[in-house]
């Protein structure tokens, strides 16, 4: 499968509507065990592994032994959201049509396996999926690279001809550490600006918006020449 390019769909913020409750749940926790973080600080770190965010929310002297009791007390509050959580507009039609047009998709999330099962109900486009990819298979999450190069192993996908869809910062930083172009959806809370700044490639508003545009973007030929 040398040479095989992939799609690579970051979830909470680019599929799902999520990135909200996730910083709530976040900041609930850690008020909980006695941090004090700020909301909006709690929002910019979504996108990393629980080890990265706790590093980057209370720093790296932290107590590590905190660690399970905080990512499980997180746990326990953003599954009070799953039911009300949906598919962001266009999501599922994206990855169906980046299937349709040849690319290998792929779910790359820093997500649990157990998380991930929920979302992966509400995008409800496991039919085109090719592979799927999440925390509990890597050593390190986002914004490491581990995440984005074990998607790329599982399909056999080559990082130059391949693609990550994210929603933050931290895709964008994986995905360029692991060698593959990034596209950015403003859906997660981030702006354009800085999206742009991190490196994406692309920025649009959300996945429709991309779909809408996808023969104008990297997606739209998974067979690109000297790209």
């Amino acid at each position: 499968m040398a040479g095989t390019a992939a799609a690579l769909f970051d979830v909470d913020g680019t599929l799902v509507d999520s990135n909200y409750q996730h910083a709530l749940a976040w900041w609930e926790a850690l008020r909980e065990y006695g941090h004090t973080v700020t909301l909006a600080s709690a929002h910019r770190a979504i996108g990393m592994g629980t080890e990265q965010l706790l590093d980057h929310l209370i720093g790296p002297d932290r107590d590590p032994g905190q660690t399970e009791v905080l990512d499980a007390a997180q746990q326990a509050l953003v599954a009070r959201f799953w039911p009300s959580l949906t598919a962001l507009p266009g999501a599922s039609a994206l990855i169906r049509t980046c299937a349709r047009r040849g690319w290998r998709t792929v779910l790359a999330t820093s997500a649990s396996a157990r998380e991930l099962g929920v979302l992966r109900q509400i995008v409800d486009a496991d039919d085109a999926l090719t592979g799927v990819t999440s925390a509990d298979d890597v050593d390190a999450a986002k914004p490491a690279p581990d995440v984005v190069s074990a998607a790329l192993r599982q399909v056999g996908a080559d990082p130059a001809r391949s693609v990550m869809i994210g929603d933050t910062v931290w895709d964008v930083r994986a995905a360029r550490r692991a060698g593959v172009r990034c596209i950015s959806v403003m859906t997660g809370g981030s702006s354009r600006q800085e999206l742009h700044a991190a490196g994406a490639v692309e920025v649009y508003e959300g996945p429709s918006d991309l779909l809408e545009h996808l023969k104008e973007s990297v997606l739209g030929d998974p067979c690109p020449s000297g790209r």
